[in-house]
C-alpha cells in the first residue's frame, strides 16, 4: 500500500495545513500505511473494517467512478442512507478530487429537483427506494444513476448497480494534480430563508478545521465517535472525517432510536457522542437500562444545551461539552466541560474572531442583542460562498465577516446565548427547514390566496412548523387535507404541524408578511394541531 505522492505545496504559509494532514486522499493513505489493521468503522451489524480494508474499498470504488466518467473536480450527488455504501461512496468521490454533494433522504418534488438543477451534478449515488423520486422532476443535467438496491432509474439515464460498481477491480487513474486544501471538497445545501436552499461551497481545509484539534480539543485519536446523525449533514459526515484525520474511529448509526441507542452505543464500544435537539430529553425519559451506564462513552456534545444537561451528565455518567456551529462556519463557539451556566453555547475558540453586531455591521454592548458574525485566521476555515449563487455570498460575508443570521448576546463572562434567528428559518428536530420552501408548497394549493411559515416552540426542543393561510375568495380551506396533500410533495419534517385560518395575513405598508406577529401569537386556540388530529409523520424507511 503506497501513499499518494505529495509533491510540493508551493507556498509557506503555516496556517494552511500539509495536504496529508486535511485532504481526505492523503489522510487515508497515511493511516492505511500507519495504522492499517487498527479498526476505523464498526457498523450496528457487527461488521467492523480497518484502515486497510476502508482504503481497498475506496480505491476500488474511485476507480469504477472513474471509469463512469467522474473526473477531478467533478460534482458527485450521493442520496444514501447512513451505512457502509454511503461512507465508502462518501471517501471515494473525495478521493478522486470530486465534490461530493449529499442530498436529504427526505428531499422531494420541488426542493429535489432545485437541488439537482443547482448542483451541476451529471452523477447520482442513489438508494433504489429513493429513485421512483426522480421519475416526476426535472433532471437538469444528470445522466447516470448508480442504485444501492433495487431500482429503476429514469428513461434515458444510464443505470449501474452500485453492488457491481463497488467490486470492480480496474486501475485506478493518476489525479491531473495534487488536490489541495483550499479545493471544494463538498456541497452541503442548507435552508433558504427569502429563497430556494442554497449549497454551500467548503473546502477540506474548512472540513478538516471544523471540527479539528482547536474546536474539539476534546477529541482524540484514541476515540471512537457515534455517527448518528445524517451522512448529508455536516455532523455526520464531519465526524467521519473528524476521526479519520485523528487516525480514530467511528460507529456507524443508521437512525437514532431512543428504545436501542445505548444498546448500540454499549455494543459498538463508543466514547464519544452527540446529543442534538431532543435527543436527550428522549433519552431521560426512558425507563433506567443497565446499557445506559455499561459503555465506554467519556463525553458528549449536546446541543442546545437545556437546563437538564446536568442530569444528562449524572444519569448517564459522561461529561457533557456543547458548541455553537453550522454548515458554513467551523465550530466557533464550544465549552469546557460540564458547562457551569445553563442555556450557553460556550466562549470563542482560538483561532477565530466572534462578534455581535447592529444591522449597521456596530458591535453591541455586552449583555445586548446582535447578529453574529465570524472570521477566522486560518485561510479556507470557513465556507468560501454559495454555489451559484453570488448575491447570497456577498451578503452572507459583507464587510470580510460572515455573517451567521442568529441572533446572541454575550455576558461579562465572555459565554454566548443563543437568543433567536435572525433568518425566517425554522429549527425542527434537527433540521434546518426554509420558510420560503415551506410556503411554496402550501401556495399551490388551488384553494389558498396567501401562507407564512413560521417556527413555534416545540414541547421537546426546537421548533414546530405553523403555517398562517388565507383562503381564496369564496374558498374554503380543509387543514387535514392541506396536510395530506403537503406530505405527498415534501419531506416529513417539513409538514406544518399547525394550521391557522385567517382571512388576511398580517401585513405591512409594503404588502410584506408580519411574521413577527404570527410568531408572538403562536398556537393560538383557532389553530388546528394535524398531532391532536390523529396525523403523525416519520421519516421514509430507506
Amino acid at each position: 500500500m503506497t501513499a499518494t505522492k505529495m509533491g510540493d505545496a508551493g507556498h509557506a504559509d503555516p496556517r494552511v495545513l500539509p495536504r496529508e494532514q486535511c485532504v481526505l486522499r492523503y489522510a487515508l493513505d497515511h493511516w492505511a500505511d500507519a495504522r492499517g489493521e487498527q479498526v476505523y468503522a464498526v457498523f450496528e451489524d457487527g461488521r467492523e473494517w480497518t484502515y486497510a480494508e476502508v482504503h481497498s474499498r475506496t480505491v476500488k470504488l474511485a476507480a469504477a467512478l472513474a471509469s463512469l466518467g467522474v473526473a477531478q473536480g467533478d460534482h458527485v450527488a450521493m442520496w444514501l442512507p447512513n451505512g457502509s455504501d454511503s461512507m465508502i461512496a462518501f471517501f471515494a468521490i473525495n478521493y478522486l478530487g470530486a465534490v461530493y454533494v449529499p442530498m436529504n433522504t427526505a428531499y422531494k418534488g420541488r426542493i429535489l429537483e432545485h437541488v439537482i438543477e443547482n448542483s451541476d451534478a451529471e452523477v447520482i449515488i442513489a438508494h433504489g427506494s429513493l429513485v421512483s423520486r426522480l421519475h416526476d422532476i426535472a433532471l437538469s443535467r444528470l445522466k447516470t444513476v448508480v442504485i444501492a438496491g433495487d431500482g429503476a432509474a429514469p428513461e434515458g439515464l444510464r443505470q449501474v448497480a452500485f453492488a457491481e460498481l463497488a467490486e470492480t477491480t480496474i486501475p485506478l487513474p493518476e489525479l491531473e494534480r495534487p488536490i489541495e486544501p483550499w479545493h471544494t471538497q463538498s456541497i452541503i445545501y442548507t435552508s433558504g430563508t427569502t429563497g430556494p436552499s442554497k449549497g454551500v461551497l467548503s473546502s477540506y481545509l474548512h472540513m478538516y478545521t471544523n471540527p479539528g484539534p482547536e474546536a474539539w480539543p476534546m477529541v482524540t485519536g484514541e476515540d471512537r465517535f457515534l455517527v448518528n446523525m445524517p451522512m448529508f449533514h455536516i455532523g455526520g459526515m464531519g465526524l467521519c472525517f473528524a476521526m479519520l484525520a485523528r487516525g480514530g474511529s467511528i460507529a456507524m448509526m443508521e437512525n437514532f432510536s431512543t428504545a436501542t441507542f445505548w444498546d448500540v452505543v454499549a455494543r459498538t464500544r463508543c466514547t464519544a457522542i452527540f446529543l442534538l435537539g431532543a435527543m436527550a430529553t428522549f433519552l431521560l425519559k426512558e425507563a433506567p437500562h443497565p446499557a445506559e451506564r455499561a459503555h465506554q462513552v467519556r463525553f458528549a456534545f449536546m446541543v442546545p444545551l437545556t437546563g437538564n444537561h446536568r442530569e444528562v451528565a449524572e444519569r448517564f455518567g459522561i461529561d457533557i461539552y456543547t458548541i455553537f456551529n453550522m454548515t458554513e462556519v467551523s465550530t466557533p463557539i464550544v465549552s469546557e466541560a460540564n458547562p457551569p451556566k445553563a442555556g450557553t453555547c460556550g466562549k470563542a475558540r482560538p483561532g477565530v474572531d466572534v462578534r455581535l453586531v447592529d444591522g449597521n455591521d456596530c458591535e453591541v454592548p455586552v449583555g445586548s442583542v446582535g447578529e453574529m458574525i465570524i472570521r477566522t485566521e486560518r485561510p479556507w476555515a470557513m465556507n468560501h460562498g454559495y454555489y451559484k449563487n453570488p448575491e447570497a455570498t456577498a451578503a452572507a460575508w459583507r464587510n470580510g465577516w460572515f455573517h451567521t443570521g442568529d441572533a446572541f448576546r454575550q455576558d461579562e463572562d465572555g459565554y454566548f446565548y443563543f437568543v433567536d434567528r435572525v433568518k425566517d428559518a425554522i429549527r425542527r428536530r434537527g433540521e434546518n427547514i426554509s420558510s420560503f420552501e415551506v410556503e411554496a408548497e402550501v401556495i399551490a394549493h388551488p384553494d389558498i390566496q396567501d401562507a407564512a411559515a413560521v417556527g413555534v416552540p416545540s414541547e421537546f426542543s426546537e421548533d414546530e412548523v405553523l403555517v398562517a393561510v388565507a383562503p381564496r375568495p369564496g374558498a374554503s380551506i380543509d387543514p387535514a387535507d392541506l396536510i395530506t396533500r403537503l406530505a405527498e410533495r415534501m419531506p416529513h419534517f417539513m409538514v406544518p404541524r399547525y394550521v391557522r385560518i385567517l382571512e388576511e395575513l398580517p401585513k405591512t405598508p409594503t404588502a410584506k408578511v408580519r411574521k413577527h406577529i404570527l410568531r408572538e401569537e403562536g398556537v393560538t386556540g383557532d389553530t388546528w394541531d394535524r398531532e391532536a388530529a390523529g396525523i403523525r409523520l416519520r421519516r421514509e424507511r430507506v
